[in-house]
């Protein structure tokens, strides 16, 4: 049953070849389309005095994608989502040294995680050469992120000054800076990942103080207690709660490990406690961060002894990584592992929050093209993955955070950023597309029979992320792929 007008509309769509250059649908030559392509011409985007942060270079590339894209509803969809996180969720000022301070908000929970703020501006980075506000914004976030590992290596998300929050009851090492102290590898690895753009993009090394180099003995520290060798680690976390996946088993210490130079991550990118704590995707991550960390080292800082130590233990977890995160799947070959704990069980999965394995070249973390990369790829988009969802509204990888049968727009995401094959770019589109609920904007995750039943209507690093995603297919030329859809 078609709900609404919309629906109609996307349907005729589909029909009208050339729907993008007149105002007649040569399906059924009625007018609807006419009406569809004045409704995309109205931004959903905040007013423009209630956005939080303005950048001239943004709305400048907003304007010249807009002029390349034939497909309405796609531009409309862009201009609405790729300056999300600026419209929405930063707050930029000076901190009480006249440094560049950022806090970001995630979206409808106000608190800065690690993993989302690196994220939501990490598409704006290529854009600072040339907007020096937004330069400081973005140079604001790093010094951010960096100040909140120095208040708590082991937290994922903060809050902005010591507030406290509904998590001060959690059974952890809490403070009222922190908003939930989940620790996750990947929260210590997206500030490296983002100031090493930064770096490498501006050539401004200011970042690099003595606050980075704190911040990096503190990561390495870190690191090394969660490999958990000789020893449980200084980490625990219980919380009182009827999920599962909030609180860890044995006495807030999570299943036991082998101590073979993976590196624990007790929680995953979605937040949620991990089986085995051994998360691959993230090993890997930890991986491709600690040799950022050691070439600014060295470049910059002029510091051999900090960058031998990120080399040496991006080295150990390479080798183990070598040595227990593959398995022979009977019908896929040679697979990475969602998790593993070195005892020799395995977890064979995907979850959609990056990292995952299905990313894991959209983070640099391998090769597109290594061989068992690819027979991860085609395991991870099967029914072989449990958390593959797939129904009459589209399909995706979803996970427990959610449950049953929500796909997260992630996953189609990431699945255009790593494929190769412009058909499948363009079926990921096309699905991103039709599942936005008629919102203009992306969603946690949305139910694959039913895109209007949805979660999360603003959230930021989903929506910056589609907008990523469609600039870069812009600017790589593939312009005539998206006005195909």
């Amino acid at each position: 049953m078609i709900r609404n007008a919309f629906v109609a509309t996307s349907i005729l769509f589909g029909a009208c070849a050339a729907y993008a250059s007149h105002n007649v649908c040569e399906a059924d030559m009625t007018a609807v389309p006419a009406l569809a392509v004045e409704k995309y011409a109205k931004t959903n985007r905040p007013a423009e005095k209630d956005r939080l942060f303005k950048s001239k270079e943004v709305e400048k590339q907003i304007k010249r994608v807009k002029s390349l894209l034939k497909n309405p509803k796609l531009a409309w969809m862009f201009e609405n989502c790729f300056p999300n996180t600026i419209d929405t969720t930063v707050h930029f000022r000076k901190d009480e040294k006249g440094k560049n301070d950022t806090f970001v908000y995630t979206g409808d929970i106000h608190a800065m995680w690690l993993r989302d703020s690196g994220a939501q501006v990490w598409p704006y980075v290529q854009l600072c050469n040339d907007d020096k506000e937004l330069k400081a914004m973005v140079e604001g976030v790093i010094r951010r992120q960096i100040k909140c590992i120095l208040l708590d290596p082991y937290a994922n998300a903060f809050n902005d000054g010591p507030t406290g929050g509904e998590w001060m009851s959690d059974n952890t090492d809490m403070t009222p800076d922190i908003h939930e102290r989940k620790w996750e590898i990947d929260s210590l690895c997206y500030p490296i990942r983002l100031a090493y753009e930064y770096w490498k993009t501006t050539g401004d090394d200011s970042i690099f103080d003595e606050n980075w180099i704190e911040a990096v003995g503190k990561i390495l520290d870190t690191f090394t207690d969660q490999q958990r060798k000789g020893s449980k680690g200084k980490y625990h976390f219980l919380r009182r709660t009827d999920r599962a996946f909030d609180t860890l088993s044995n006495n807030g210490l999570g299943a036991p490990v082998s101590g073979c130079g993976l590196i624990v991550s007790s929680f995953r990118p979605s937040d949620d406690a991990t089986t085995f704590q051994y998360l691959i995707p993230s090993n890997f991550f930890a991986v491709s961060s600690l040799h950022k960390a050691a070439e600014i080292l060295r470049t910059v800082n002029k510091n051999e002894a900090l960058a031998n130590r990120c080399t040496a233990l991006a080295d150990e977890v390479k080798t183990a990584l070598n040595k227990y995160a593959i398995y022979d799947h009977p019908e896929f070959g040679k697979i990475y592992a969602f998790e593993v704990d070195g005892f020799g069980n395995h977890m064979l999965m995907d979850d959609a929050n990056v990292p995952s394995l299905l990313a894991m070249p959209y983070l640099g973390d391998v090769d597109v093209n290594d061989p068992i990369y690819q027979n991860t790829r085609r395991f991870v988009w099967s029914d072989s993955n449990p958390y593959f969802f797939s129904g009459k509204a589209g399909e995706g990888i979803g996970g427990p955070h959610i449950g049953y049968d929500m796909a997260w727009p992630m996953s189609l995401m990431m699945k255009a950023f790593t494929s190769t094959d412009d058909a499948e770019i363009a079926k990921c589109i096309r699905m991103l597309i039709d599942t936005d609920a008629d919102t203009g904007f992306m969603h946690e995750s949305f139910n694959v029979d039913d895109a209007s039943d949805f979660t999360r209507p603003w959230f930021a690093w989903q929506n910056t992320l589609f907008g990523e995603l469609i600039l870069k297919l812009v600017n790589e030329g593939k312009v005539d792929l998206l006005n195909s859809i």
